[in-house]
């Protein structure tokens, strides 16, 4: 478990140090042992230690005289729904929250799209940040995904591992990036063919990490 904590608490600074939170934004859990461990509530990364981290169950108990963030939700539901899915990044970013905040789905306009496994990042409906409702959108909305937005909200980003999770939220980000640039000069892009798409999962099999 220490070992865990160690890995979480690393991401969660490499998460502030990249940009994609700030202060007290954003939350990062991954599975341990029968439960998972996740970022505590309200407190900024600087100041959090091995030891802040929280220990949860699936059944939403977690260590007595600890907080877990707000979004705990969705991070248990996730996990507990996908067996292939060891750990869940949250984050307000920049770029992934603009568009969130569009209520825009990221369509396939680059074939890095592929990174979150389809050919869209999807956009999950508004719901109030903590709730059973905003855990039910965001997984409709990660169905056969490793990634969506939350309306109004920021972005889920997921992985096999942590260090694949933080992959993934960085991937996504850069591409928000490039897609609310490229609406700045045309609001309806040409956009890659599902026969295209296929043609990039195809490929990515033969490569390394997402065929890079």
């Amino acid at each position: 478990m220490q070992d865990k904590c160690e890995q979480l608490l690393a991401i969660s600074q490499k998460l502030a140090q990249l940009g994609l939170n700030k202060g007290t934004s954003g939350n990062a859990s991954v599975r341990c042992g029968g439960g998972f461990l996740i970022t505590p509530s309200g407190m900024i990364v600087d100041e959090m230690t091995p030891d802040s981290l929280v220990q949860m169950q699936f059944d939403g108990t977690f260590e007595q005289n600890k907080k877990p963030s707000s979004e705990w939700r969705f991070h248990r539901d996730i996990l507990a729904s996908r067996p292939d899915i060891s750990a869940v990044i949250h984050t307000h970013s920049m770029f992934a929250t603009t568009l969130a905040c569009l209520h825009k789905d990221i369509p396939a306009f680059h074939y890095m799209i592929a990174v979150a496994d389809g050919d869209t990042i999807r956009c999950a409906p508004y719901a109030l940040f903590g709730s059973q409702q905003l855990s039910d959108n965001a997984l409709t909305a990660l169905i056969d995904r490793k990634a969506c937005l939350l309306a109004n909200h920021g972005m889920i980003a997921l992985g096999y591992d942590l260090d694949d999770a933080l992959a993934v939220a960085i991937e996504v980000e850069n591409l928000c990036e490039q897609y609310w640039r490229i609406l700045q000069v045309n609001s309806n892009p040409p956009l890659l063919s599902e026969a295209e798409m296929r043609e990039v999962f195809q490929q990515f099999k033969g490569y390394g990490k997402w065929g890079i």
